[in-house]
């Protein structure tokens, strides 16, 4: 007899079977990274990437990643992969970044981009879908940037999400789920979640452009001629057509026959349209967060100090899968990270003690020979 426990577990191994895995990235083949990721020849003054695990790591070769090597630069490098829609779907966004030198001002973000971008002129111009990761400059500015485009405008979270800012490897993931809920998540730990209608101010959008659609189609309704405003009605009489959809064509309302003179035109237009007020164009409930042509992956961004490393990017559509490959690289790396930092800081310390003893005693040899030589100049 099967147990509850390994039918759970097979139940979650067959729905990870089942994710939808979009990108993977880990730049575990060499050089093989330059036949995937395309560098932006835009600007002959872009910083250039490596591949490389840092100075200190948790395994040589799963912590490789892209590595910026030159400060003070702008840096553009993006992948392409199959084109393809989250409408309906949960999307996930999760990446590895690693600012060893510590980050004094610039970004370690990502972009998400449609498949029309031209990755040879990329650019900050460039059109992308959405934002996400770290960015740092100063005291002032310490936020996880999450932005989405959206109506012709990028939109931003308006609550402030505070990044890491130490030398570690940290691990970031967004989630975007079609009931308009989103979740940030730092290191697996959840630090912000919420509506993204309100959380990026779109209820305000939506609003406005809900007025505009219905104030201007019913101005064109009065502004007609009571024949032509009679068209919106069905006849007492009329049967439902068996092609008629409620979801294009609106409830299915029958007049009923007028009383006392009353006409269409002393009727409220809320009771006696039958067609939909909202055309095609109206904001439904999964236009903030849906992108149709989600094709391109990349990295657009500022840095003073050179040597951020970004590693394991994975686009989704299952969170379950995202938090298995999330422990599986940045899990299993980041403890033995840390222990070797620790290390080379230790050996740092005693380094620097040798050579302030070192610097010490020659400092006593030349004063000690120094003395010697005023002593025999005095005894002449």
């Amino acid at each position: 007899m099967v147990s509850a426990r390994a039918l759970l577990w097979a139940i979650c191994v067959l729905r990870v079977a089942l994710a939808t895995v979009y990108f993977q990235e880990e730049f575990l083949d060499g050089e093989r990274w330059r036949n995937r990721w395309v560098q932006s020849t835009n600007d002959s003054q872009f910083g250039h990437f490596r591949v490389s695990s840092g100075k200190f790591y948790g395994h040589k070769e799963k912590d490789k990643g892209l590595q910026t090597t030159q400060n003070s630069r702008f840096y553009a490098i993006s992948a392409s992969f199959k084109p393809f829609s989250n409408k309906g779907k949960t999307l996930v966004i999760q990446y590895t970044v690693k600012h060893e030198q510590k980050m004094d001002c610039g970004g370690g973000y990502i972009k998400v981009f449609p498949s029309d971008l031209d990755q040879k002129k990329m650019n900050g111009k460039s059109q992308y879908y959405i934002m996400f990761g770290p960015d740092i400059c100063g005291f002032d500015i310490k936020k996880v940037h999450v932005i989405l485009y959206f109506k012709n405008q990028y939109h931003e979270n308006k609550k402030p999400i505070r990044c890491k800012v130490d030398g570690f490897t940290h691990l970031y993931t967004l989630i975007l789920r079609p009931d308009l809920s989103y979740e940030v998540k730092v290191d697996g730990q959840s630090i912000e979640s919420g509506s993204i209608e309100y959380d990026w101010n779109l209820t305000s959008l939506k609003k406005t452009e809900k007025t505009a659609l219905e104030s201007r189609d019913w101005d064109q309704v009065e502004g007609s001629k009571v024949q032509d405003w009679e068209k919106h009605f069905l006849d007492a009489g009329a049967s439902k057509p068996s092609d008629w959809n409620s979801e294009l064509d609106g409830d299915w309302l029958q007049k009923p026959p007028y009383e006392d003179g009353l006409k269409a035109e002393g009727i409220d237009k809320d009771v006696w349209l039958h067609q939909k007020m909202r055309p095609a164009g109206y904001l439904t409930q999964y236009d903030l967060s849906e992108f149709e042509n989600i094709g391109a992956i990349g990295l657009e961004l500022w840095q003073v100090r050179s040597g951020t490393i970004f590693d394991n990017f994975l686009i989704t559509d299952d969170e379950e899968y995202a938090e298995k490959f999330g422990k599986a690289t940045w899990g299993e790396t980041k403890g033995p990270e840390k222990e070797m930092d620790a290390i080379q800081a230790k050996e740092e310390v005693k380094k620097a003690r040798e050579e302030d003893e070192e610097d010490l005693l020659m400092g006593k040899f030349h004063r000690h020979n120094h003395f010697s030589r005023f002593h025999r100049q005095g005894e002449l």
